[in-house]
């Protein structure tokens, strides 16, 4: 996964897969999810991020047994 955010706009993108995108579904006012030809996710767009998801502070968590 890949995480961008675009100071100048504030705009956060989190990129799931490298897919082709198919469809783009509007989640609410500032957030929309990008989607495969499956339905799965590719990206998701979150706007006003500062505000809406705390942009650019970002903490990973670690991931149990079997994870990437």
């Amino acid at each position: 996964m890949k995480v961008k955010y675009f100071k100048d706009t504030d705009t956060a993108l989190l990129e799931f897969s490298e897919a082709p995108v198919r469809e783009t579904r509007e989640i609410s006012e500032n957030v929309y999810v990008d989607l495969d030809e499956r339905g799965n996710p590719v990206s998701m767009t979150i706007e006003h991020a500062t505000t809406l998801a705390r942009f650019p502070v970002v903490t990973l968590e670690g991931f149990g047994a079997g994870g990437p």
